[in-house]
């Protein structure tokens, strides 16, 4: 087949160029650039690295530019979602709305079948007819959480070498094979963030506005710099060590409103935790919910990328899905995403609200 891999410059993705052009496949590299390079993000080296395995490979290779799109669709959602004192995962946009969007657009272009990338998942078609997203071998790899909010038309163009090969294995092949990024790291978080001070850049496009730290019962505490710099479960950076039990103090809630952080105090605060939730914006990549809404289902979920599988009962409603927790969950955080599974198989996922 002639197949377009999204090379991003990294091990993952360059093993997966590496091992569909050792099957025969007709392979051609795209390196995405979808963030202005200010000397942070390191597109332009990453770029270097997937043009010396595109070299060394022998694939055509070319370099796009997404940035408007990912201005549009990823970026401005980003920032709506901290104006409302919620934690975004720009990640599971970026699969969902430029990787399988103008990607596999030109993927198709350039009459490829497959559109393949260095993630670790499964996709199978199976005999209902219906495209699977499946869960890889090495479970603290897996990144199906990434991939949750995938439709059945960019899961049936999608490919995933990497399902049944443990990181490690990956990191042996490409050294085997002489691959120039053998021994680089792993990329950790979204790329516009990089290694930058994070409260720094999100304010240079958010007006950060300080409040009170309080505790549950409305003491004041201290000051915080602005609610979009802290998420639920955090105790870093708080600056109120020292006082009560000593114990650690630990954001529980934001109320916005009053524009207060509110904060308890103990590993184990009981006010960390939740029994039940509401999913928002749910995407199901059969295309419709498990089961008829209105009903419970019980299945398992990923409130994090690499949480254990915990499990849970859903009910699909209209606009949302309801939830359930078999033990109480620890800071289930709003914005961030939930990935629903059963078996090897993911069946989508939401936006925790």
């Amino acid at each position: 087949m002639r197949i377009v891999v999204g090379l991003s410059g990294g091990v993952d993705s360059s093993v997966c160029a590496y091992l569909l052009k050792q099957q025969g496949h007709e392979v051609i590299g795209v390196f995405m650039n979808n963030w202005e390079d200010d000397g942070v993000c390191t597109a332009a080296s990453d770029f270097a690295d997937a043009r010396a395995v595109a070299q060394l490979l022998d694939i055509p290779y070319y370099s796009v530019s997404y940035r408007q799109q990912y201005m549009d669709r990823v970026f401005s959602r980003f920032l709506s979602e901290y104006r409302k004192g919620r934690t975004p995962n720009p990640d599971v946009l970026c699969n969902r709305e430029i990787k399988f969007a103008p990607l596999l657009e030109l993927a198709e272009s350039l009459d490829a079948e497959k559109l393949a990338t260095g993630h670790f998942a499964g996709v199978e078609k199976r005999e209902d007819g219906y495209f699977h997203l499946l869960r890889a071998a090495d479970e603290n790899k897996d990144q199906t959480y990434f991939l949750c909010m995938l439709t059945q038309a960019q899961l049936s163009k999608a490919m995933f070498p990497l399902k049944d090969i443990p990181k490690s294995k990956v990191r042996q092949i490409a050294r085997a094979a002489g691959l120039p990024v053998a021994e680089k790291k792993d990329s950790t978080g979204v790329c516009f963030i990089g290694e930058r001070n994070f409260k720094q850049f999100l304010s240079t496009y958010l007006p950060a506005q300080p409040g009170e730290i309080v505790s549950p019962a409305g003491e004041v505490l201290g000051r915080h710099d602005g609610l979009m710099y802290y998420t639920l479960g955090q105790r870093k950076g708080l600056g109120i060590g020292g006082r009560g039990t000593g114990e650690a103090w630990f954001v529980v809630g934001k109320d916005l409103s009053s524009n207060r952080l509110i904060v308890s105090q103990g590993q184990d605060s009981a006010l960390l935790y939740t029994e039940s939730g509401t999913a928002e914006e749910v995407s199901w990549i059969s295309g419709q919910p498990p089961v008829p809404n209105g009903q419970e289902y019980p299945c398992k979920a990923r409130f994090r990328h690499r949480q254990p599988l915990q499990d849970v009962i859903i009910t699909p409603r209209e606009d949302r899905v309801e939830m359930k927790y078999l033990l109480p969950q620890r800071a289930v955080t709003p914005g961030q995403t939930v990935a629903f599974y059963t078996g090897d198989e993911c069946l989508g996922g939401g936006v925790i609200s």
